[in-house]
Order: structure tokens, then sequence, then C-alpha cells
């Protein structure tokens, strides 16, 4: 049985994220988005988790005076409960320790309970709510942040 591979993210794996980002997101990202957070975001940081050549799921961040914000984290129904979101969020934690950043932070959706699970896990804290934060329906966020990356 092929292993999940984490690597950094490169424009050769944008079909397979533009995929994962069509199943997983109401209102998803443009392909062209992806590839200028790749390809020229100095800030920005992407992960992919490969299954047998095929791309499982992606994880991005951006590293902002010291501070990493996860821009997004999704996972193939495919592959979902699977640990593969643990995978890139530990890939994301570690890199975060390499480049000094200290605080991480998110945005989530209320209704997004397993997402929420999932960044508890790692050590994030509800923060605040923003009211009426996504576009789509209205639906409010959750912020939260881990501030002990370096620990």
């Amino acid at each position: 049985m092929p292993e999940i591979e984490i690597v950094k993210t490169d424009i050769s794996h944008i079909d397979g994220i533009m995929t994962v980002e069509n199943l997983s997101f109401k209102i998803p990202w443009s392909r062209d988005a992806f590839i200028q957070e790749i390809t020229n975001n100095r800030f920005a940081i992407y992960l992919t988790a490969k299954y047998d050549g095929t791309v499982a799921g992606y994880a991005g961040m951006w590293n902002v005076c010291g501070e990493g914000h996860i821009t997004n984290i999704a996972v193939h129904p495919e592959f979902r409960n699977q640990g593969i979101g643990s995978s890139l969020m530990r890939g994301l934690i570690n890199i975060s320790r390499e480049n000094n950043i200290s605080r991480m932070t998110l945005e989530v959706r209320k209704s997004n309970s397993a997402a929420q699970s999932l960044y508890k896990k790692f050590g994030f804290e509800i923060a605040v709510f923003r009211k009426a934060y996504y576009s789509d329906n209205g639906e409010d966020a959750i912020i939260m942040w881990k501030n002990d990356v370096l620990l």
C-alpha cells in the first residue's frame, strides 16, 4: 500500500488541487488564484498530500510578520478520515517552527465541527466570532489562534 506523502506544492499539483478545491468548497478559489499563490506570493507556503501520485489534499498558509495565517486546508472526499488533514496540519506547524512563526490563526465556518475538532487537536483555541463572514450564506466564522507554536 502506498503511504501519504506530504510535499511542498508546486505547479504540477494544480490540477489535483483544483479537483479537491471544487469538491470541498461552495465558493472555490480559482485556478489563477492558486497559481498566483504558489508562484508569486512570497508570503505563501503550500503543502500537498499525495497518495500514489494523486493529490489527496492540500494546505496553505501565509507567513506575515512572524504569524501564520492558514488560508485553506482541504482533503478529497475519498481520502477523508484517514489522517491526511492531521498530516497537513503537522506539516504547517513544522514549517512554522522552522521559520520562527510564533502564532498561527485561521477562520472556520461555525457549522464545520469536523474542522474545528482538527484545529483544537493541534492546540488552536476560539478567540472570536465574525458575524456573517461568509458571503455565500451569511454564516458566522470562528477565528481560532494557536499561540504556542514554538513550544
